[in-house]
């Protein structure tokens, strides 16, 4: 997949473990199973980050304008997430309109899902003080900044600025996709559940 901490580059970074009761390398297994026999997959999270129509469309569609890509870098964590592993069956690009996810394809416990391809584990170190915020309110933070708490996510740009004060912030990636048009959809379970999808750490699923 080649060299992502390139100026300029796009990147959504992610914290993922354990979602919906199933653990990461059943997820990874999962996915690259799915990606075999449609051509892509579905990565579902949930949170109040990086909403699909407002935050990751427009981030994806500006690079590929320009003939540029966007790359998923996940950061593995140990998490304990207990959502019922229930599957979503629809998905939308504009939260109006909806139509069947295939049978082939499994989001359990999530909201939304980016839409990736390529999934593959890449070892290498992000280095969050040499990006920032792409788009929103945050715009410009920069991404050891803004990655912090709750924050496990964020649509961000490599810039070449390597000035920062103290030590360099950089996170462990272990895990990278590419992001696909239509990059990232809602997802939802015609009969919803009486408990719905949690919302805490993000994982694919």
């Amino acid at each position: 997949m080649g060299n992502i901490i390139t100026p300029g580059q796009g990147v959504l970074y992610m914290k993922v473990g354990t979602h919906a009761q199933e653990s990461l390398e059943d997820i990874i297994k999962r996915k690259t199973q799915e990606i075999e026999q449609t051509g892509y997959g579905l990565w579902g999270y949930g949170g109040s980050t990086c909403h699909p129509q407002t935050m990751v469309q427009p981030f994806a569609k500006g690079y590929a304008r320009q003939g540029g890509r966007i790359y998923l870098a996940m950061e593995p964590m140990e998490s304990k997430h207990f959502a019922e592993p229930i599957r979503a069956d629809e998905l939308s690009i504009d939260g109006l309109h909806w139509v069947a996810i295939p049978k082939v394809i499994n989001v359990r416990g999530s909201r939304y899902a980016l839409v990736i391809k390529d999934l593959r584990r890449e070892e290498f170190k992000l280095p969050l003080d040499r990006t920032a915020v792409a788009l929103g309110n945050s715009l410009g933070v920069p991404g050891g900044k803004y990655i912090s708490g709750r924050v496990d996510k964020a649509c961000l740009t490599i810039s070449d600025n390597d000035d920062h004060r103290g030590p360099a912030r950089t996170v462990q990636i272990g895990l990278i996709a590419e992001i696909v048009e239509p990059y990232a959809v809602f997802v939802r379970n015609r009969i919803p559940s009486s408990q719905g999808p949690a919302e805490p750490v993000d994982a694919g699923s």
